[in-house]
């Protein structure tokens, strides 16, 4: 059965629409579909390296894992990473462009352009894959902003898509949010929407029935399904709003090694913490409190989006002393990109290619000196850690080039290239992504902590995939929505 693209948009943000895209695109591949993703303007600080050395947001190549295929810069042609509170780069197949204000790019003349661009990843898209499963950005009826859109209705009208709104019942005034977000949409746009789905429901979802006959008659919509609050399920997120969720303080673990992950301005890629999130060893949590980092056996500095603004960041607020105080106390600090880059000497922005600082002294733990560069890295590794025989894999998205006099590489990408400095068992930095995606890599971070592991990181996201799946064909009427992008009904 040939099907047309189906498409998740939402209410609002952070209501689960990427997880919904990630477990639809499983349930069509188990069901010998050849489906792939598609977001068509993406903002998200959590990005991914293509095989061929492009860059997309992270959760399109997480619904690419779940769609069991390579992910490439068409299913997420215009990517928008913050730089500050204004202002984002701009990234388009794959490429910078430029960066622009929110101003600029969202009342600026070149959407249709990029609309135009959109359109065209999307159409190659599905001459290859069967169904696209697209997803929405936000809510979809900005009223302010939609006439620009080129992510939400006016590419689902150009795909020709069956459309579900999801709806997030924890935030609390689902009701008003479904009806409210229905009821502003034109006539044409409200011809789109084939169904409403209700997400992360706690409880007894036979309470929600006559919620569901209410939000039907009002919306003359169906409400195709209600989704339970599935805390047991593990899919890699993308919104930084997820951020909020997580722990930021220490507490009290005192069989567990704690690890504070420095919590930037401008963190980006905190997905490179999701393993360890889940080692059963381990006390993670985000802090910018000095004191917390105290309390920490391990500190992490993250990547970033702008490393010269974060740097002094970490003076003014002062976290620098406390990293500082915390290496001298005999606990680890490592670096990742960004992170990396601050742990040395010096780094330079000649070109203001982040922000408006030229130059800033690093923490000195490292022996690097960093210079911004106007090209961008991105690519995927293949790499050995140490002196260990064992191939790892990660990827590199960074802007600027760090030297040093001494060789004391971290590791050696599969071609024999150096990358990264080691300093000593305590302090290491890299600019490789994914790098504590290795389950070797963490054993030999948490030292005398480590235990054999069964299950590797790949097994275990397969296996959520699988399960995510299963929970949504349980909660979604998937004949009906099957029946809707049949394109025998057209």
């Amino acid at each position: 059965m040939k099907m047309r693209p189906i498409m998740f948009v939402g209410t609002g943000s952070d209501v689960g629409k990427s997880i919904i895209t990630a477990g639809f695109c499983r349930i069509l591949l188990q069901d010998g579909y050849r489906p792939a993703p598609f977001k068509a303007q993406n903002m998200s600080l959590n990005s991914f390296a293509t095989k061929d050395g492009l860059e997309i947001g992270r959760a399109q190549a997480v619904q690419a894992e779940a769609c069991s295929i390579e992910c490439d810069t068409r299913m997420n042609p215009v990517l928008l990473k913050p730089t500050s509170l204004t202002g984002s780069q701009v990234i388009l197949h794959g490429k910078p462009i430029g960066n622009q204000s929110a101003k600029e790019y969202f009342l600026g003349n070149n959407k249709e352009n990029l609309f135009g661009e959109a359109k065209i990843a999307f159409d190659a898209l599905e001459k290859e894959y069967f169904p696209v499963v697209m997803e929405g950005a936000g809510s979809i009826s900005e009223l302010n902003l939609k006439h620009r859109d080129i992510v939400n209705l006016r590419m689902a009208a150009h795909a020709n898509a069956c459309v579900y709104l999801v709806a997030d019942i924890d935030k609390g005034g689902v009701f008003g949010s479904v009806y409210g977000t229905i009821a502003l949409l034109e006539e044409w746009e409200r011809a789109l929407i084939k169904g409403i789905i209700i997400n992360k429901f706690r409880g007894d979802i036979s309470l929600f029935d006559s919620g569901r006959t209410k939000l039907e008659e009002l919306t003359g919509i169906p409400v195709v399904g209600v989704v339970p609050y599935a805390k047991d399920i593990y899919i890699e997120e993308e919104d930084s709003v997820a951020l909020n969720t997580k722990k930021v303080s220490a507490g009290s673990f005192s069989n567990k090694i704690s690890i504070a992950v420095i919590l930037l301005p401008h963190l980006s890629n905190y997905t490179d913490f999701n393993l360890l999130e889940r080692d059963e060893r381990v006390n993670l949590y985000y802090t910018k409190d000095p004191l917390e980092i105290a309390k920490a056996a391990i500190v992490i500095l993250p990547g970033t989006k702008n490393t010269l603004s974060d740097l002094h960041f970490l003076r003014k607020e002062g976290l620098a002393q406390a990293i500082l105080n915390s290496y001298e106390n005999g606990n680890k600090v490592i670096g990742i990109c960004g992170g990396y880059q601050m742990m040395g000497e010096l780094v330079e922005d000649p070109y203001e290619v982040e922000s408006s600082f030229t130059v800033l002294p690093g923490l000195g733990l490292l022996p690097i000196k960093t210079i911004m560069t106007k090209e961008k890295v991105t690519v995927q590794r293949e790499f050995l850690f140490k002196e260990n025989k064992a191939v790892c894999k990660g990827y590199e998205i960074h802007m600027g080039e760090s030297k040093t006099v001494e060789s004391a590489p971290l590791l050696h990408t599969i071609d024999g290239k150096p990358e990264g400095y080691l300093l000593n068992n305590n302090c290491w930095g890299t600019y490789v992504h994914g790098i504590l995606d290795n389950q070797l890599v963490i054993d030999d971070l948490l030292g005398s902590f480590s235990i054999k592991r069964v299950e590797t990181y790949q097994e275990f996201k397969e296996k959520n995939f699988d399960a995510l799946a299963t929970i949504l064909r349980a909660s979604l009427d998937i004949e009906y929505m099957y029946s809707q992008s049949n394109l025998n009904n057209d």
